[in-house]
C-alpha cells in the first residue's frame, strides 16, 4: 500500500497482484511513541464546508489503561479511497485491506486528557501524495511522547486517498461529503495541478495552526465532530513561539511552501520530498532552516538538484539519507506487512523499519532542538542531523554529476 506518496502508475496496478499473498501477523504493529509521555490523540474538523481545516492532534496525556486506541483506517470510505488512488477494483480491494490492516490500531488513547508539565512547542504535518491523516501515526506518535502537540492535517485538494466534510443542514439531514483522490486526467499535465494543490496543502497547514493558535488563547471553537475530548484543557499549552512544519513527499513540498508562507513556521522537516509541485520563484524566499531526511531508493538527480537550490551559507540547509530505506519508510504501512510481501511492494527497505524510523526520529528531534530552542536532551542525537551514524549517509546518495539542470 504505498498510497501515501507519489507511485507511477505502473507500480501502482502492479500491487493489486501482490497484494494477495500476504496474511496478517500477530507480530506486526506500529510501535509506540519512546518519550517519556503517554500520548492521546483525537479528531479536530473546523466547519462544514470543504474549506474548514481537518486534522488529528496528537498530545502528552494523562495515563490511561482502559482508554481505547483509535482504528488506524478509520472507516471503509478511506479503504475505498486507496482502492481509487492504486486503480483497484473497490469491493475486491476494500476486503483485502480490511483482512490486512482492518485491526490494527494508532499507538495513542483516543481523547484522553491533556496532560504536560510545560508548554508543547507545536509541529504540523503533511501527508503525501494518496495519504490521509492517521497514516504517519509512528511519527506522530513519537514527537508527541516527547513532549510536542502535533496536527496531521487531512488535507481536501484532492490529493488525499480520500476526505470528508459535514454538509450545513439541519442535524436530521446532516451527512458526511466524501471527496475522493483526484488522478491526472487524460492528456493533463501534471505541474499546474500538483502547483495548485501545494499552494492550497500549505493554506490548510496555515489555517490548522491557526485554529490551534485559537485554542490555545481559550477561545471557544466548535468541533463539528462532537469528540469526548475537552478542548478548553488546552488553553496556554502550547509554545508558540516554537513551531515547526513537517511532511513527506508532497507533504515535503507543502513544508517548502508553508515556510515560505508563514513565518511562525521556525523550521522545516522534509522527509523524502517530492519537489515537482514547487514554483523555483519561491525558494530564494525561504528563510528558516530546512532539514532533508531522505530514503536511500526514491530520490533522483532533478529532485535532488532542485532540494540543493534551498542551499545557503547563512541559513541551515542539512539533508541525510538513511541507507537500505524505500519511499515507503515513513508512513506507518512499514510496519503492517510481513517482510518478502513488504519488500515486494517496496514498503520496506533492506533496513529494520523500526531501526529507520528511530533514526529518523532522533535526527529530527536533534534539528527540531537546535533551531526552536528547546532544552531537552534531543541534543544527543546531534550527530546524525550531519549523517554521522552507520546507516547514515551524509547529503545524498545520488550522483549528480551527469545532471546539467542545476
Amino acid at each position: 500500500m504505498c498510497a501515501c506518496f507519489y507511485l507511477p502508475d505502473q507500480k501502482r496496478s502492479a500491487l493489486s497482484f501482490f497484494t494477495m499473498g500476504s496474511s496478517c501477523s500477530n507480530n506486526l504493529g506500529i510501535p509506540p511513541g519512546n518519550g517519556p509521555n503517554a500520548v492521546g490523540c483525537t479528531d479536530f474538523m473546523m466547519d462544514h464546508t470543504a474549506e474548514g481545516t481537518f486534522f488529528r492532534l496528537y498530545y502528552p496525556c494523562q495515563e490511561m489503561e482502559s482508554a481505547e486506541k483509535p482504528d488506524w483506517v478509520p472507516c471503509k470510505e478511506y479503504f475505498n479511497g486507496l482502492a481509487d488512488f492504486m486503480k483497484m477494483n473497490r469491493a475486491l480491494s476494500e476486503r483485502i485491506f480490511n483482512y490486512l490492516f482492518g485491526s490494527f490500531k494508532i499507538p495513542a488513547y483516543l481523547d484522553a486528557p491533556f496532560k504536560s508539565n510545560e508548554k508543547c512547542p507545536v509541529i504540523i504535518f503533511s501527508h503525501g501524495l494518496g495519504a490521509f491523516r492517521t497514516l504517519y501515526s509512528a511519527i506522530c506518535a513519537e514527537m508527541a511522547s516527547q513532549g510536542f502537540i502535533v496536527a496531521s492535517v487531512e488535507h481536501r485538494d484532492q490529493s488525499a486517498s480520500a476526505t470528508y466534510y459535514f454538509c450545513d443542514k439541519p442535524e436530521s439531514e446532516r451527512s458526511n461529503e466524501w471527496m475522493y483522490y483526484r488522478a491526472l486526467r487524460h492528456g493533463e499535465s501534471e505541474f499546474p495541478l500538483r502547483n495548485k494543490q501545494v499552494k492550497q496543502r500549505a493554506d490548510e497547514c496555515i489555517l490548522a495552526l491557526d485554529k490551534l493558535t485559537e485554542i490555545n488563547s481559550g477561545i471557544s471553537v466548535q468541533n463539528v465532530l462532537e469528540t469526548q475530548f475537552d478542548w478548553s484543557t488546552l488553553k496556554n499549552s502550547m509554545d508558540l513561539c516554537r513551531i515547526a512544519v513537517m511532511g513527506h513527499s508532497f507533504g515535503g513540498a507543502t513544508v517548502i511552501e508553508a515556510l515560505c508562507k508563514e513565518v511562525k513556521f521556525k523550521c522545516g522537516v522534509a522527509l523524502d520530498s517530492w519537489m515537482t509541485p514547487l514554483d523555483d520563484e519561491i525558494f530564494p524566499r525561504v528563510k528558516q532552516p530546512i532539514f532533508f531526511i531522505n530514503s536511500e531508493k526514491f530520490q533522483w538527480a532533478g529532485n535532488i538538484s532542485r532540494m540543493k537550490k534551498l542551499d545557503s551559507a547563512v541559513i541551515q540547509r542539512k539533508m541525510i539519507t538513511i541507507r537500505g530505506t524505500v519511499h515507503q519508510s515513513f508512513p506507518d504501512f512499514t510496519f503492517l506487512t510481513g517482510n518478502w510481501i513488504g519488500k515486494l511492494m517496496k514498503l520496506k527497505g533492506e533496513i529494520d523499519p523500526e531501526l529507520a524510523i528511530d533514526l529518523c526520529n532522533n535526527a529530527t528531534l536533534a534539528f527540531l532542538q537546535r533551531h526552536l530552542g528547546l532544552e531537552k536532551n534531543f541534543n544527543q542525537w546531534d550527530p546524525l542531523i550531519d549523517g554521522e551514524d552507520e546507516n547514515l549517509i551524509p547529503g545524498t546518495n545520488v550522483n549528480l554529476l551527469q545532471h546539467h539542470d542545476l
